[in-house]
């Protein structure tokens, strides 16, 4: 079975930088989307960044110009570079992709378990 493992979350502070990480054990067949989704403390689940196998990118509006989104394609690895951190950023951040031809969050199958990003002055 295909998996995905994040790694590189943990504390920063406001104005900081984190670099998350993405590892996928294997090729995923006809791969159409892979991004990062977000759930804070008492909140819904939302995108965070996404990125299609035509390599154009959405980003949720709050984190435009801050954050980015990249790959390793050798690799199997995908990223989320955080910068300018802030604290309405803390959440569990989770890694997911899909095959379905969308990159609604509904449509993507596979997904990690989370990496915890804190951010505190």
């Amino acid at each position: 079975q295909v998996q995905l493992v994040e790694s590189g979350g943990g504390s920063a502070q406001p104005g900081g930088s984190l670099r998350l990480t993405c590892a996928v054990s294997q090729r995923i067949y006809g791969v159409y989307c892979m991004g990062w989704f977000r759930q804070g403390p008492g909140k819904e689940r939302e995108k965070v960044a996404t990125i299609d196998s035509r390599g154009s990118r959405t980003f949720e509006d709050s984190v435009k110009g801050r954050f980015a989104i990249l790959q390793d394609t050798d690799k199997n690895l995908l990223y989320l570079q955080m910068n300018s951190l802030k604290y309405e950023d803390r959440a569990m951040y989770y890694c997911a992709a899909g095959t379905g031809g969308t990159c609604r969050e509904v449509g993507l199958s596979y997904w990690g378990q989370g990496t915890q990003v804190t951010v505190s002055s």
